[in-house]
Parts: structure tokens; C-alpha cells; sequence
């Protein structure tokens, strides 16, 4: 359907917009900026928060007595808006001093300081003081979890967290409760987020606008660890953390600063720099076995199989259908996560080849995601107690930690990965993308499945950046059916069609996150610009295009690792160190 052509005038600058539009948009789309709190609209997404709580964004439209919010305001043929007029400015200031009048005055010691856009918008508006006394009213919870930090004292009830949760990955873990003063964000009955459905995927920490939602941070419990000289400490990094951590230092989304990285870390001081790029083409041997063996078992008549096999790698993904989807547990590929194999290998193969004891080895992870500290205190992943990898700190914390040191990052020479836990190939590179695992593991059940070599390995059809995508690979004329989805909305959609028995598909991709592991709620904030994940992601790409073996199987290191340690792919040894299983945690 055409949408009629709508003509108004912004601060006497006439502009032509699709009927539907907001004043907001319009204003933005002719380089007006006008201040937004509770408003966040992410480009080529369905996200589109503008509950019109927060008020910042009047304005003054000519025959309307009132003054109108921006953001849900829809233009008019012949529409008069001021949006700087005296009575605009004096309403936006009185606006802000109520809401910092309820906001605790810890802008020094807060996490979110310098990346705040309550404190922008006092510095924008020259707020020095606050004249509204008697804030802070209500009696609001601090909840540390693994993961997250959530401090409702500073909630300023925008409900873009409600928005990412609810609306987008449909998680249903949070939301507005109680009422009047009392009101917060928090789980049903006032819970606590480790006693609700919360995935930890961190979506809501990275649009929290303040520090009401941030990440658990362990900088200075790592510092600490590089301060013992009885431990040894290495790291791991995953394949989206070197695509993102350049943001943090001034370069171009999507430039690929691996070689830096890996300088930077060894000037931290860790003992070993590995790459979880290892890990997942180690990933890969193992749930590309699982699924080829699950496929020849069901092409000889097996009608005990569990089919569409489901990646595992997706920690927040693992969480949300051990919670809303216990029915279909028997489904997902019980290979652990590239984060999870790594730490089993560094803390048995590795530590038995250093020498090293297992208590005193500390594996780090460097991770584009919140799930993934989560992920490192579930207990089977532990052996008496000792996590196979310890902790985990963000991409975020990773350049927060690189600039407390002083480290010139610009300056630092480019630098390998130490051998062996360091070699990849590229298919563990894409991981970072949405459907880059499913094509890394393509390309090598391709291979196992014919017994023919893969000249071309770049499955196009599985790439972009679409919700749910569907394709069928032809394996030597058997139809091999694909799905692949990012964000939980898109993968209970998918879901909810398996349960009803309207399955499609032999083999389904799901990430939590938008864009995949390059959209992770760790990562350096993109505050909604699509294109930055589409810079990630062809970067993502043109690091496997550069590497000169590009299919999982074909790794030295991993061949070497089977024949020294694990025997082969889907073994008893295997199984052991490299799988896991799930558990039913529907909350009733």
C-alpha cells in the first residue's frame, strides 16, 4: 500500500515524509536533534521503544495547547513544530531535574559514567544542580548475578530493557511491576533475575541507557590473577571480540585488529594468548559428527532420532530453552560451547603437557557476551569444583582494562597466537556471525558426508542478516534442509513450529543475539546503527576469507590433538570432556 506524502514544517524547514512518520524522525531525517531518553529505535530491526515516559523529546506544535512528545507523535499534512521554542528548552530542563531529583549522585564510581546518556543529557542541558528535593522515594533492590548487575536505584523507567526482553527476544524475564512510587522493572513477583526465565544475553544492559542494567565486571578480580605469581594464567578470545574491540580505540567498526589484540594482552601479562577460533573448528568436529551420525542413523530407518539437530554454542540460547522449551531437550546437539571445550582441553591436554596443576591454571576468556560468564559457573562444567574456565569478562571490559594499563593500543605491533590451542582456520573464525557456525559445519559434513572435496566453501545462502533464514544444501543429491535464526523471538518461532510438529528443517542454527555473537550484549555498544553489524560481520568474513585453511577438519592441531588425546570425533574420551547435557528449568 502507497503511503500518502505528509508536508510539514520543522523550525521553518519544510520536509515531505511517509504518512506513519514521527516528528522525531522527521526531525532526524533533516538533521534535528532533538533529546531522547526513553526512545531507542534500532535500524533494520523491529525494535522501535517510544513509550513517551520520559518527555525529554517535546515539542511545540502550532493549535495544540499542549506541549507533544516527538517520539510517538505522528506528523500531519500542514503541521507547525517548534522544537527549540522557550517553552520547549524550560520543560525539557524541568523534565531532567526530576528525574536526576530521583537518581543517586554516583557519577564517579559508576560503571556506566562516560557512557551515560542521563549524565549527556545534564551536561548537554547545564544542569549543576538539582532544585527538586525528597528523590529517591522508593525502595528498589540491587541484584548481583553472574552475569548481570541490576540496580533498580537507578532506573529511570525508560523500559528499553522491557522492550529488548519482551518484544524482541520474548524472554519475558522482566518487566514494569507494583505501581506509584514503587514502581520498578524487575520478574514477576518481584523475583530475582536468578530466579526467573532471564537468559542472560545482556540485550537489556546494552540499551539500558544508565547504570541500572550493567555487566558483572571482572577486571579486577583478573588483575588480581596476573598479580599471582603462583598461577598461570592464559586467555582465550573469541572470534567477534577482534571484529568490535577496535571501536573502543577510534577505528572504523568492522576494522580487524587481531595481531594488536594479542599484543595488548600479552602487555597484561597473560602467560599464553590462545584463540577460541581452536575451540570451535574443535566444535565443529564434534557437532558436524553428531549431526552426520543423527542423519545416517535416520536415513537407515532410526525412528529414535532426534531431528532437526539444534546448535549449542549460544549459551543464552541453551538457557532459554532449558526454560521455556524443556519438552525439546532431546533435540540440541549436546557438543559443548567453542568457550566450554576450550577450557576442558587447556585444563587436561594442555595442563598435563605444561605440567601445569589444574588449581593452579586460571582460564580467562574474553567474550562478546554476558551469557558466557553465566555459562562459566554452570556446574557441569566444573570437576571437583574447578571450572574449566574460570571466568569470562567482556569485549567492553577487555578495552576498559587495555586503557587502565596505558597500553597505546594504536601503537602495538600485530602478534600470533601462541601454539597449539592458538590455530584455526577460518571456519572458526565466522563463528562470530549469525549462521557462520552452521556453514562452518557445512563445509566439513559436506566433505564427510560424499567423500568430495568442497572447492567452494562459502555457503552464500546461509549469510545475512534476516531474521530466519531457510535453505536447502544439495549433499550428493541428498537435500540437506537448513534453518538459521537470531534473537529468541525468531528461534520460538521456530520452535513453537517443531513442537507442533511442523518441522522443515534436519539442522537449525540459533543465536541469541542480533547479528550472532557480533551483536553481543558484551560488545562495544552500536546504540542501534545496523550498519555497524554489517561492518562486523563483512569483517567477520574477510578474516576466514584470509586464511589459508578455511574447513575445520583440515586443522593440524585439531588432527593432532584426536590422535595424541581424544581418539575420534564423537568418542568415549570425547564425550567425556567435550559434551554436556541439560536440564529442565521451566519456572511454573
Amino acid at each position: 500500500m502507497n503511503q500518502k506524502p505528509i508536508t510539514l514544517q520543522i523550525d521553518n524547514h519544510s520536509i515531505t515524509v511517509p504518512e506513519g512518520t514521527t516528528i522525531l524522525d522527521a526531525a532526524t531525517e533533516i538533521g534535528i536533534s532533538i533529546p531522547t531518553l526513553c526512545h531507542i529505535k534500532l535500524k533494520g530491526t523491529c525494535v522501535d521503544n517510544h513509550p513517551a515516559s520520559c518527555r525529554l523529546c517535546v515539542v511545540e506544535v502550532d493549535g495544540r495547547r499542549n506541549l507533544a512528545p516527538a517520539c510517538s507523535t505522528k506528523c500531519i499534512d500542514g503541521m507547525v513544530v517548534h522544537t527549540s521554542s522557550l517553552r520547549v528548552m524550560r520543560a525539557r530542563r524541568i523534565v531532567l531535574e526530576l528525574i536526576l531529583s530521583d537518581h543517586p549522585n554516583e557519577c564517579l564510581t559508576c560503571p556506566k559514567s562516560g557512557n551515560c546518556e542521563l549524565q549527556n543529557l545534564a551536561i548537554r542541558f547545564k544542569i549543576h544542580e538539582t532544585p527538586f528535593a525528597g528523590g529517591e522515594l522508593s525502595q528498589r533492590k540491587k541484584e548481583v548475578t553472574t552475569s548481570i548487575v541490576r540496580n533498580m536505584d537507578k532506573c529511570v523507567f525508560c523500559r528499553r530493557c522491557e522492550t529488548m526482553c519482551n518484544d524482541v527476544q520474548t524472554v519475558g524475564a522482566i518487566g514494569a511491576i507494583k505501581r506509584g512510587f514503587n514502581t520498578t522493572i524487575a520478574p514477576a513477583f518481584d523475583k530475582k533475575l536468578s530466579e526467573s526465565e532471564c537468559t542472560y544475553c545482556g540485550q537489556c544492559v546494552a540499551v539500558c541507557p544508565v547504570g541500572a542494567l550493567t555487566e558483572h565486571d571482572n577486571t579486577n578480580r583478573l588483575l588480581e590473577d596476573l598479580c599471582n605469581p603462583d598461577k598461570t594464567v592464559i586467555v582465550q578470545t573469541a572470534p567477534a571480540v577482534r571484529v568490535a574491540l577496535g571501536e573502543e580505540f577510534g577505528y572504523p567498526a568492522g576494522t580487524i585488529v587481531t595481531g594488536k589484540m594479542v599484543s595488548a594482552l600479552r602487555e597484561l601479562g597473560f602467560k599464553y594468548v590462545f584463540d577460541t577460533d581452536f575451540a570451535a573448528d574443535l566444535t565443529i568436529m564434534e557437532e558436524g559428527s553428531e549431526l552426520l551420525d543423527r542423519l545416517t542413523r535416520f536415513l537407515d530407518g532410526d525412528k529414535t532420532v532426534c531431528l532437526p539437530i539444534l546448535t549449542s554454542c549460544c549459551p543464552a540460547w541453551v538457557n532459554f530453552f532449558e526454560h521455556q522449551f524443556p519438552d525439546l531437550l532431546d533435540i540440541p546437539s549436546t557438543a559443548r560451547s567453542p568457550q566450554q571445550m576450550f577450557g576442558s582441553i587447556a585444563k587436561t591436554f594442555w595442563a598435563e603437557k605444561m605440567n601445569i596443576p589444574r588449581e593452579k591454571l586460571i582460564v580467562v576468556s574474553i567474550m562478546p557476551c554476558l551469557a558466557k560468564k553465566y555459562e562459566c559457573d554452570r556446574d557441569e562444567f566444573k570437576v571437583n569444583g574447578n571450572p574449566d574456565v574460570d571466568y569470562s569478562i567482556t569485549t567492553r571490559e577487555l578495552a576498559a582494562l587495555i586503557k587502565r594499563a596505558n597500553i597505546g593500543f594504536r601503537l602495538l605491533p600485530d602478534s600470533d597466537f601462541d601454539v597449539p590451542l592458538g590455530e584455526s582456520t577460518g571456519a572458526g573464525a565466522i563463528f562470530g556471525a549469525t549462521g557462520g557456525v552452521m556453514e562452518a559445519a557445512l563445509r566439513s559434513a559436506y566433505e564427510w558426508y560424499t567423500g568430495k572435496t568442497l572447492e567452494n566453501v562459502n555457503f552464500e545462502s546461509v549469510r545475512g542478516l534476516e531474521g530466519i533464514r531457510r535453505t536447502t544444501i544439495d549433499l550428493n543429491g541428498f537435500q540437506l534442509k537448513v534453518g538459521i535464526a537470531h534473537g529468541l523471538g525468531n528461534a520460538r518461532h521456530l520452535l513453537n513450529e517443531i513442537r507442533k510438529g511442523n518441522n522443515e528443517y534436519h539442522v537449525i542454527e540459533i543465536m541469541a543475539c542480533p547479528g550472532g555473537c557480533i551483536g553481543g550484549g558484551g560488545q562495544p555498544l552500536h546504540h542501534g546503527n545496523s550498519e555497524i553489524l554489517y561492518a562486523r560481520q563483512r569483517a567477520i568474513y574477510a578474516e576466514d576469507a584470509q586464511k589459508p585453511l578455511r574447513k575445520s577438519h583440515d586443522n593440524p592441531y585439531i588432527q593432532k590433538l584426536y590422535e595424541e588425546f581424544l581418539g575420534k570425533p564423537l568418542g568415549e574420551k570425547a564425550h567425556l570432556l567435550l559434551h554436556t547435557h541439560y536440564f529442565n528449568k521451566s519456572i511454573d
